[in-house]
């Protein structure tokens, strides 16, 4: 029998209706997809984004800075937000080409720029619901659980956090205590993760941003005020911890080395700063901006941004 002989009756055989030609032809309709999907999966790895973690009392702007730069070019007018009561993620992409001049208003696609994505997560700030957003940054590695990444599991790599104050409330004595108690388990936090590394290598290190808002208010405070009188505060709430800790046996030289209880920074001095955080590769801004009003705008806090990611 020739060759085309076999195959003409191949060919025959295959357009013939029966049993075995249709089971074949829909073992192939049904598994040819899946196996094409395995092999695509396997062969292109995904590239997880990373993210930005912010954070911030009840009030301080969270939710409405996370809208102004999710709407970005479209300089569209703020809806009024509400409190938010669970952690949420949004994409976002600065122009990679230039970050420092970057601007959230810029369609990076008209503009011809290299879009670099990540992910802003903003957390509820009511005191009972800051344990799951600490929970975040306690690994030397920090990163954000799957169930806030919408990419099929994986876990992003948290690269900076944002710290939202409300620079008008400041002014009143009764905000700033309640502030400075959640910043200051804030950098505690990442102070204690920089001693519970692995071996000697260190954590990577950890940018922290102070975003002063509602600087469009009159009785706002401007970005160094509201500096020093948080550094002032965590000072007072530093004293008061390691009072309670001395009183429970903890000795003072543990106090001065930031090694146990509460006490944050690491020289011992009788004055706090955010300077002394630096030895836990913990470097903390301080820069004022607006969300909404005719203020400074959220230029300086995206540029930060940009920088870090």
């Amino acid at each position: 029998m020739s060759l085309q002989q076999t195959l003409k009756d191949l060919l025959e055989a295959s357009l013939t209706p029966s049993s075995t030609v249709i089971l074949f032809g829909l073992a192939f309709c049904l598994l040819a997809p899946i196996l094409l999907h395995f092999l695509y999966s396997t062969a292109t790895p995904y590239t997880t984004l990373p993210s930005v973690l912010l954070l911030g009392p009840p009030g301080a702007g969270k939710t409405a800075l996370t809208t102004l730069f999710e709407r970005g070019p479209l300089d569209l007018p703020l809806a009024k937000t509400h409190t938010s009561q669970v952690p949420s993620a949004i994409e976002l992409s600065i122009n990679s080409d230039d970050p420092s001049s970057a601007s959230y208003k810029t369609n990076l696609d008209e503009a011809g720029a290299t879009a670099k994505k990540f992910l802003l997560v903003d957390t509820p700030g009511h005191p009972k619901l800051r344990a799951s957003s600490l929970a975040h940054l306690n690994s030397a590695e920090p990163t954000i659980k799957s169930s806030l990444v919408s990419d099929g599991g994986a876990k992003s790599k948290i690269k900076a956090v944002v710290f939202m104050v409300d620079a008008a409330a400041l002014a009143d004595g009764d905000a700033l205590p309640s502030t400075a108690e959640y910043l200051y388990d804030v950098l505690l936090t990442l102070q204690k993760r920089f001693h519970s590394r692995n071996g000697s290598r260190a954590p990577a290190s950890m940018p922290v941003l102070v975003a002063a808002n509602k600087l469009d208010l009159f009785t706002a405070l401007p970005a160094a005020l509201v500096k020093s009188n948080l550094e002032a505060e965590l000072g007072r709430i530093r004293a008061a911890r390691s009072k309670g800790l001395l009183d429970s046996g903890v000795g003072q030289d543990d106090l001065a080395a930031g090694e146990e209880g509460d006490w944050l920074g690491g020289d011992g001095s009788e004055k706090f700063s955010f300077a002394q955080m630096m030895e836990f590769d913990v470097d903390v801004d301080v820069i004022g901006g607006s969300v909404t009003g005719d203020g400074p705008g959220a230029e300086k806090w995206w540029k930060w941004i940009g920088e870090r990611v």
